[in-house]
C-alpha cells in the first residue's frame, strides 16, 4: 500500500523518523507537542509495538499524552521520572545558535520544563523553520489569569526598550473565548518582527509579575534534526560541531507513511 503525504508532511515525517535513532530501550523519553512531534510519537509507537521498545515517555501537553497512549508508550510523570534522558520536541523558529521560538502549540511552559529536565533536547523540524533572527513567529508569554491586563501592560512597556522592531501584545483567542494552557493560564502573542538580543529579552520578560514563562529556548537544544520534502534529513549538533545528511528511500518507507498517516 503507498500513499501520497504533502511535501511537508514528508519533512516532518523522515525528521521525526531520524530522531528515533537517538532513542534506545530503557530511556526515559519527553515527548514534545505540535504536528512535528504528533509524528515523532507515531513513529516511537510502531517501535514500541512491532520491535520491542521499552521506553517510558513524559509528555508536554495533554493532547500528546492522549496520542502516546494510543499508540502503546507508557507515560510517566516528570516527577516520576526525576530526570530524563532525551527530550525531542518540535519548533517554531530556529537561528544558527539554536535558539529556538516555541509555543505556538500553547504547550512551551511544560516543553521548557521538560526540555531542561533531560541530558539532551533534539528538535526536529522542516526547513521553514529556520530563521537569521529569531522573531518572524510571534512569541508566545503564558500568563496569570490574576491581573493579566496589569501583566500586558508591563509586557509592553518593557518592549519599549527591548531590541525588537515590533511592539503588538496581542491575546491568543480559541474562537471567541481567550485560550487556556493546560495549566489554567493564559497567552499573549509579542509580535517583534525580529528580536536582537533574544537571551536579554528572555531574562526581563520573566522578571515581570505575572509572566510565568516565555517560548524563548536559550541554550538549551543540542540538536536540530531538519526534514525535507525529498526525504533528505539534516543533523546538525552542537555538542560536537557537526552536520550530517541521511537520504530516506520515500518508496522503502510508503508502508510506514500509509500505517502513521491514517
Amino acid at each position: 500500500m503507498t500513499i501520497e503525504l504533502s511535501p511537508m508532511d514528508t519533512a516532518k515525517f523522515v525528521a521525526a523518523k531520524q530522531a528515533t535513532a537517538y532513542v534506545e530501550s530503557g530511556m526515559k523519553i519527553g515527548l514534545g507537542t505540535g504536528s512535528t512531534a504528533a509524528w515523532l510519537v507515531q513513529c516511537l509507537g510502531e517501535l514500541v509495538r512491532d520491535h520491542g521498545l521499552q521506553i517510558k515517555g513524559v509528555p508536554t501537553s495533554n493532547r500528546t499524552a492522549a496520542l502516546a497512549r494510543e499508540e502503546g508508550i507508557e507515560i510517566i510523570t516528570l516527577d516520576e521520572a526525576k530526570w530524563l534522558d532525551l527530550t525531542i520536541d518540535g519548533t517554531d523558529e530556529y537561528d544558527a545558535d539554536l535558539n529556538l521560538i516555541k509555543g505556538g502549540g500553547g504547550a512551551h511552559l511544560r516543553e521548557k520544563i521538560v526540555a531542561s529536565a533531560s541530558d539532551r533536547m533534539i528538535v526536529i523540524a522542516d526547513a521553514s523553520k529556520k530563521v537569521a533572527t529569531l522573531g518572524a513567529f510571534p512569541l508566545p508569554v503564558e500568563v496569570l489569569p490574576f491581573g493579566m491586563q496589569t501583566t500586558r501592560a508591563l509586557i509592553a512597556d518593557t518592549l519599549i526598550g527591548a531590541d525588537v522592531l515590533g511592539h503588538d501584545v496581542i491575546q491568543r483567542m480559541q474562537g471567541d473565548a481567550p485560550y487556556v494552557t493546560d495549566e489554567g493560564n493564559f497567552i499573549f502573542d509579542l509580535h517583534l518582527k525580529r528580536i536582537g538580543n533574544p537571551r536579554q529579552l528572555a531574562m526581563v520578560l520573566n522578571q515581570i509579575p505575572g509572566v510565568v514563562e516565555n517560548g524563548l529556548f536559550i541554550d538549551i537544544c543540542d540538536v536540530v534534526i531538519v526534514g525535507h520534502g525529498n526525504g533528505r534529513v539534516d543533523v546538525r549538533d552542537i555538542t560536537n560541531d557537526s552536520n550530517d545528511v541521511v537520504q530516506f528511500d520515500l518508496q522503502d518507507d510508503a508502508n510506514l507513511f500509509a500505517e502513521l498517516a491514517k
